[in-house]
Order: C-alpha cells, then structure tokens, then sequence
C-alpha cells in the first residue's frame, strides 16, 4: 500500500510542479506577468485546501481507495485540461480542477496508514510516503524539462477542436496522462479494517463538533505546529517553484536544460531530508523526547535558511547546482514528519479531518510563496536579478519566523503525545 501510495504522490507531485517549469513561454504566450503566473499556483492551493476539508469526512467514513482513485482520475484529466487552454483564465479554472483532485490524497492516506501500521510505525510510514511527493517533484523538473525540449523542436501537434497547441500545452498533456493509468490500481488494493480509540466503540468517524474540541484540548500545541511548518512551507515552496526561473535569469540556463539538472538533484536528495528527519524523530524518541517529532522538523528548516541563501550569492551556476544538494536534503525535511507528528497525538476516527485541517493552513504557504515572491520580483526587486533578492528576503523572514515557532511548539507538544499515550 505504501508503494502504491508513493506513486500516487508522485504522479500528484508532477502535475502540480510541472507548471513552473514552463513558466517564462507560458508568460510569453498568455502575456502574463509573475504575480499571475505564481498564481497558477496559488489558485491550486486554495481549492487543494479547502476541498480537503469535506473530502477528509468522507475518509472517516468511506472507502479510502476509492476516495483516491477518484481524485487521481480527475486531477490527471485537469492537468491534460491546462493544455488544452487557450487563454490564462482557462488555465486558472484547470488548476482549480488539479487542486481540488489532489485534495483526495493526503487525508485518504493519512487515515489508511494510521490502519495498516501501529502508532510507533506511522510517522516513518507517512514520510517514506512523502518521498513519493518529493520524487515527484525532481521527477516533475526531469520528464518536464526532457519533453519541454522535445516538443520544442518537433512539429506542432494539432489536435481537432483545440488546434494547434504550443510546446507548454504539450508538456501538461503528456505528463497528465499516466494518473488515469495509476487511478485503476487503487481500485485493486485492500482496504484495511478501521482502528478505534480505546473505549470509544465502534465509530465510523468523529462528528466535526468532537474534532473541534480536540483542537480546543490542544490548542497551542496545534497552533504552534500548523503555523510553524506554514512559515516553513512558504519558504520552500517559493524556493523550488522559481528554481528554474533564477538559473534563466540569473545564471544565463536554458529552462529545460536546468528543469533537468535541478530535477535529478531534486530526485537524488530530497527523499534523504524526510526519511533522515523520520529516523532522527525516532532516534530522539526512543531517549524519551516525546518532543522528538517537532525538534527533527525544526532542525530541516533552520539549517536550510543559510542554504537558500547562500545560493543566491555563489558566482556561477555550477557552484549554484552544487549547494542545491543540501539545500533540497534540508528543504524538504520537516514536511514527512510535519504530518506525520499528527496521527500519533490525533484520535483515529478523526485523523483524516486533522489531516486535512493542517492542509487547509500549510497551504496559505503554498498559495502565498510562489505569487508572493513573483510580486517582489516585479514591483520591489524589478530586472533579471531581482529573484535572487526576492528569496533571499523572503527566506530570511519566514524561514526564522517557522524556526522560532516550532522551538515554541516543542513544550505543548510533549504534553499532546503523553495524553494521547493514555487512549492507545
């Protein structure tokens, strides 16, 4: 099941990413600016929040493999959409269509992980899982870059009704084709029978009025979590999703020859940062730091701040590539565990709507990091240069601000995990 799940993360992965990839012959085509282009993203993650929601009751109550294989199908068919858009607002409307698709996958899993594995296994189990979603995105760079440069220089593909379709449209067709594939393996797979709290009966899920007085229970440590690995996500999102933009425009790179590069970086390291955090976790865990989750996504995140900037000052792209390789270990450390540190302070009937809660937050950083750093390119840090002082400022303060609350969050959190240990 984790298998599959890895790839479903990865296929979701690719389709999400793949749109900054083609980000400067999208603006050349569509005559957009890097605000609306870095809202392309934004968009998806506002309806990839706020879809989670009541997707994330229904995995309390109903078959999660078919939640999934549903969400897989529909989101692969919004990606194909996004190619076969004529104008911005028609590539706006498909994005919204792959957000509210993926919106399926994390509360589905979350919730049938925390029954296939017991309470100790899940936080190594979810981040292996987040490999999927990381893979994805070096994958996403690799194949986009790869067929990017392909359709560039074969002939138009012309299709009937929709007509003669420009290299961008291409790449989003032929990476959303595979989900429609991956969606009937869900279809095979067993679905686990549900776990219940201790004393609690058999339930198939927690009304939305008991998940509501589990945050009031664990206020702080809930809100010191959600709002630290936002600040964290905002950073990293920013950083990867103008990766290829700043060797474009700073160092000079073709995009698909650096889409490819940064992708096999992405590809090689970025599985290390969560898997390693996870083991880290555990290590912490077993000396008795029931804070051990939150310390082991906090580290991630601090250590990566010198990093990303540090990038931005070396004199050449191959120094710049070369510091990607902890830079992209570091980045992507604290997000495995991130959700992961959940399922084992949440109740089971309700760990898919928790889940999805902490989707709805974190994903402010998704939608605000890439248009947010696309508003400072143009209107505080104008000219070619300008991304490079974008991240850097946008690293700096939210970087530190993720860092600082976690260090926060470490207290109350102990205090979640010792009363959860009372219930399982």
């Amino acid at each position: 099941m984790v298998v599959v799940l890895v790839f479903a993360a990865l296929i979701a992965f690719i389709d999400r990413q793949v749109v900054a990839i083609v980000v400067d012959p999208m603006k050349e085509d569509l005559g957009v600016g890097d605000t609306q282009i870095g809202w392309l993203y934004g968009v998806f993650a506002v309806f990839y929040a706020v879809a989670a929601l009541p997707i994330a009751w229904l995995s309390d109550r109903k078959s999660r493999k078919h939640i999934i294989a549903a969400g897989i199908f529909f989101w692969s068919l919004a990606t194909i959409a996004c190619g076969l858009s004529r104008n911005f607002w028609h590539v706006f409307l498909a994005r919204i269509g792959v957000g509210v698709g993926e919106a399926t996958l994390t509360p589905a899993t979350t919730s049938l992980v925390g029954d296939y594995f017991p309470r100790e296994q899940i936080p190594l189990a979810l981040s292996i899982f987040q490999t999927g979603a990381i893979m994805g995105s070096g994958i996403a760079f690799i194949i986009g870059g790869f067929v990017l440069d392909i359709v560039e220089q074969a002939n138009p593909m012309v299709l009937p009704f929709f007509g003669e379709l420009h290299p961008w449209q291409q790449t989003f067709v032929y990476v959303g084709t595979p989900g429609l594939l991956l969606a009937f393996v869900f279809l095979l797979l067993r679905e686990p029978t549900r776990r219940h709290m201790q004393g609690a009966g058999h339930r198939e899920g927690a009304p939305v009025a008991e998940v509501l007085a589990f945050y009031r229970r664990n206020a702080l440590t809930l809100t010191f979590h959600h709002l630290g690995f936002l600040s964290l996500a905002l950073m990293g999102y920013a950083f990867v999703f103008w990766t290829v933009s700043f060797f474009v425009r700073v160092h000079g790179y073709d995009a698909a020859g650096a889409s490819q590069i940064f992708g096999w970086i992405f590809l090689v390291t970025g599985p290390i940062g969560p898997i390693g955090a996870a083991l880290l976790a555990r290590a912490l865990s077993v000396r008795g730091r029931r804070d051990a989750n939150i310390i082991a996504g906090m580290l991630g995140g601090l250590l990566a701040i010198p990093m990303i900037i540090g990038i931005q000052f070396v004199p050449s792209a191959a120094w710049a590539f070369v510091l990607y390789v902890p830079a992209m270990i570091l980045v992507n450390s604290p997000f495995g565990i991130a959700n992961a540190s959940l399922p084992v302070i949440t109740p089971p009937q309700m760990r898919a709507q928790v889940a999805a809660f902490y989707m709805l937050v974190v994903s402010v950083g998704m939608m605000l990091g890439p248009p947010l750093a696309g508003a400072f390119n143009e209107q505080i840090f104008p000219g070619p240069e300008g991304v490079r002082y974008s991240l850097i400022t946008l690293t700096a303060i939210f970087g530190t601000l993720g860092v600082v609350l976690l260090w926060i969050a470490r207290g109350f959190y102990a205090r979640s995990m010792a009363e959860a240990d009372g219930w399982t």
